[in-house]
Formats: structure tokens, C-alpha cells, sequence
């Protein structure tokens, strides 16, 4: 087997060392010799060294020290309401509800005071079936929608600070209000022994929502057949359960507290109280 390297009957064997007779490199090659008209690759020539440029360093003297960022601080959505600036949220308060509540003149608490203990009873009637040690914490307390409300997180005692589980808003309510369930249908329930399902006259709210409560009645129905409660609660996402127990009814959401959901919430109460008082 031959191959281009066999000199023996190579076509292109005249005897020269250099090639055939005739034949010479292509000139973009160089033609062997190295040409202004020589192909070079790209990048190859490179530009000549200018030792004389100016150094673009500052001198070891000139270069300032390196400093750390500031400290990162966030701003709320909310504008106070008295200066019209954003509201600097401090580390402590990720979603801003604190600085919030305090530019609309709502009162703070970390839900120790004694005020704050019908609180954690509240909390351990939710339809979120809280832990035995979960406490109100983070409360905030005002009036919103012509109802005195409070605003609190669920605090699950893990770790040194707790574990935010849900939030809560709830408004206290002076009578006899039945004990009632009100759950999107999607969501599984528990401790509902002995209450009784209360149908609506809208069969796409009955698909979508659920009233439980101890005895079927007028006010209670009134729940389901009040306009506003419907169009709110067919309106959102499905994502709270509202409930009343000790003296209040409330709203609940897998969440922390923040001043939208607050705000979403004092809505939802607000129609709920209504709807519970135009029935007596």
C-alpha cells in the first residue's frame, strides 16, 4: 500500500527534494517564503508593546481602603402617611406590617400582655389545627373597615425566635355569634364532628366553599346568603378559612402577617360581621 510519502511511481516524483517540476507554494501560503502578502491567522500579529503607556493603577499610597456595603435595608410598599416617604423597614420585619401599622396609628405588642392571652386562646381554636405551644405573637391592634380588628401571627416555639405558621386577623364582636366554619371546599377539615354543612342559594359557592357550624339558623345562614360575603369569597384564591370562638370571628392564612393580607382580610370580616349582625 502506498501512500502520498512513497516516492516509488509517485506521479509527482521529478527527483527534487522541494516538489514537483513547476510547482511552488500558493502565495497565500507565503509561497514558502515569509511575505508581506503572507496569511497569517487571526490574532496573530500582535500590536507592538508601548512600555511608555500610562499606568492605569493608583499608587499603593493613592488607592482608598476597601469598605463594607451598608447595611441592606428594605423598604415597604406602604408610604407613611404623614410624610409621604417609604417606610424603612427594619431587619426584624421582612414584610414591613410593624412600620406599616404604626404610620395608620395602630398600637404594637409582642403578645405577652395580658390583653394578648384571649389571643392564644383564639389561636388554639383555628381551623389550622395549631400546636399545643403555638402562641400569638407579633400583634397589632387598630381599626379598619368601621371594625376595631387585631392583626397577630401563629408563633410555632422552634428555635430561639419561633416559626411564623399563619396569620390571623380578627375582630371581637359583642353578643351571641353561633360557632361556625367557613372553608374554601378544597381544603381538608378536621375537629368538624356535630357541626352541620349550611347550603348557599348559589350552587358554584357551595362547590367552592364550605359553612359548617353547631345548628343550622338564621344568622348563620345569613352567611351564605348575604351578596357581599359571596362576591368576596368567590373573588380570591381560596387561601383563607374564617371561624369565630371566644368572642371573636377571625381569618386565618398559612402566611405571615403583612399589610395587604390585613387589609384582604379586614374585607372579608367586615362583610362577615355584617352579614352576622343584619340577621338578629
Amino acid at each position: 500500500m502506498s501512500t502520498p510519502r512513497d516516492r516509488d511511481g509517485d506521479a509527482f516524483d521529478d527527483g527534487r527534494a522541494d516538489g514537483p517540476a513547476g510547482w511552488q507554494e500558493p502565495a497565500h501560503l507565503g509561497g514558502g517564503k515569509d511575505t508581506p502578502d503572507s496569511w497569517r491567522p487571526a490574532g496573530w500579529d500582535l500590536p507592538a508593546a508601548e512600555p511608555d503607556r500610562p499606568s492605569t493603577e493608583q499608587p499603593a499610597a493613592r488607592q482608598q481602603p476597601w469598605q463594607p456595603p451598608a447595611a441592606d435595608q428594605r423598604t415597604s410598599d406602604a408610604p407613611d402617611l404623614t410624610t409621604g416617604q417609604p417606610i424603612m423597614v427594619p431587619p426584624a420585619d421582612p414584610w414591613g406590617t410593624q412600620a406599616w401599622a404604626m404610620s395608620v396609628g395602630w398600637v404594637l405588642s409582642d403578645g405577652t400582655a395580658p390583653e394578648d392571652a384571649a389571643l392564644t386562646a383564639l389561636a388554639s381554636t383555628a381551623p389550622v389545627r395549631p400546636g399545643r405551644e403555638d402562641r400569638a405573637g407579633h400583634v397589632l391592634r387598630g381599626r379598619g373597615n368601621g371594625l376595631d380588628l387585631v392583626a397577630f401571627d401563629i408563633v410555632s416555639p422552634v428555635g430561639r425566635q419561633g416559626v411564623v405558621t399563619h396569620a390571623v386577623t380578627a375582630a371581637p364582636v359583642l353578643g351571641e355569634v353561633p360557632a361556625f366554619r367557613l372553608s374554601p371546599a378544597r381544603m381538608w377539615r378536621h375537629g368538624v364532628g356535630g357541626l352541620v354543612q349550611v347550603p348557599s342559594p348559589d350552587p358554584e359557592f357551595d362547590r367552592r366553599w364550605v359553612l359548617l357550624a353547631a345548628e343550622d339558623g338564621p344568622q348563620v345562614r345569613r352567611l351564605v346568603e348575604d351578596p357581599v360575603v359571596r362576591q368576596l369569597l368567590l373573588g380570591s384564591d381560596d387561601g383563607d378559612e374564617l371561624w369565630s370562638a371566644v368572642g371573636f370571628v377571625a381569618a386565618v392564612r398559612p402566611d405571615g402577617n403583612r399589610p395587604q393580607l390585613i387589609e384582604h382580610h379586614a374585607r372579608l370580616l367586615a362583610a362577615v360581621v355584617g352579614a352576622l349582625a343584619a340577621a338578629t
